[in-house]
């Protein structure tokens, strides 16, 4: 992928903030909307990134606020500066690498995962009781997802026998009951091995990536793990929940079951429709293993 340029805009004001700028390097993810370079000034190191849109910005800031609010300097960075008309944010360095692909022996790996669980814990116990604004907020999120699961049934249906049809009829139905069940917390919202940093010289998890923050419940922190990770390691998910410090209830367990249904079928339905093999082979692997789980 070719790195992605760094804008004169975006320089003179990160030069504004971090003088005697003499550095940038593209540090973006593979899509599109990502856009984030590692910047240096003499020996000070940081990141700047744009915002895909004002939401993912206004959110991010707040998300900022939070984690500063609630977590330490060595477990969130911190935001230096932010300008609302570039939708651009500059923010401390975290120690540590991404933890997505990163080798770990079985023992760090499981005390990691233990803390991963014990730090989001420590976030959504910090939430407050939520507003009438923020439920109706989570009911649309909830009747939007079953809605898209309901909408690709006609598209995947040829291609899903009759038990998998019934997961992505259940999610359609269901998940907006099970929602207005359940409590609300500030959720990080993309809270997946990608947003982990582990630092090999201390053992210390962190978190980066507040561009989703919002009220929600805690189920939906839980997908990408519950239908990418944990079907086949199942001992990282009782490592998560031991620091957790709570089993999901039988409502949640099933919410988060549903909820991975949609994603899965959001999968599949996608990859039919854009041409895209690889889409088709995880949404049908994301349903494969939300039957053998079977909620």
């Amino acid at each position: 992928m070719t790195a992605k340029p760094f804008p004169p805009e975006l320089r003179d004001w990160v030069a504004g903030h971090l003088p005697g700028l003499d550095t940038s390097e593209d540090r973006s993810w593979p899509r599109n909307s990502s856009q984030v370079w590692r910047v240096t000034a003499g020996p000070r190191t940081a990141y700047v990134k744009i915002g895909p849109g004002d939401l993912d910005y206004e959110r991010e800031v707040a998300g900022y606020a939070y984690a500063a609010a609630h977590l330490t300097d060595l477990e969130a960075p911190r935001l230096l500066a932010a300008d609302p008309r570039l939708r651009a944010i500059l923010s401390s360095v975290l120690p540590g690498r991404v933890v997505r692909d990163l080798p770990l022996e079985p023992h760090a790996e499981l005390r990691l995962h233990e803390d991963a669980g014990r730090l989001l814990r420590r976030w959504h116990d910090a939430s407050g009781p939520g507003t009438a604004a923020d439920r109706a907020a989570v009911r649309v999120e909830m009747r939007e997802q079953a809605q898209e699961a309901a909408e690709c049934l006609e598209s995947t249906a040829p291609h899903l026998a009759a038990d998998r049809l019934a997961l992505v009829r259940a999610a359609s139905e269901e998940l907006v009951g099970l929602a207005e069940q359940l409590p609300l917390v500030y959720r990080h919202g993309d809270y997946e091995t990608r947003n982990w940093l582990y630092d090999e010289e201390t053992g210390r998890h962190g978190l980066i990536d507040f561009a989703m923050t919002r009220r929600g419940v805690a189920a939906a922190e839980f997908v990408w793990l519950f239908g990418a990770l944990w079907p086949l390691r199942p001992e990282l998910r009782e490592a998560y929940f031991t620091g957790y410090g709570r089993p999901l209830t039988a409502e949640e367990e099933r919410l988060l079951w549903l909820l991975t249904v949609r994603r899965g079928v959001s999968y599949l339905h996608h990859g039919l429709v854009d041409g895209r093999e690889d889409l088709v082979a995880r949404g049908h692997l994301v349903l494969d293993r939300m039957v053998a789980h079977r909620s």
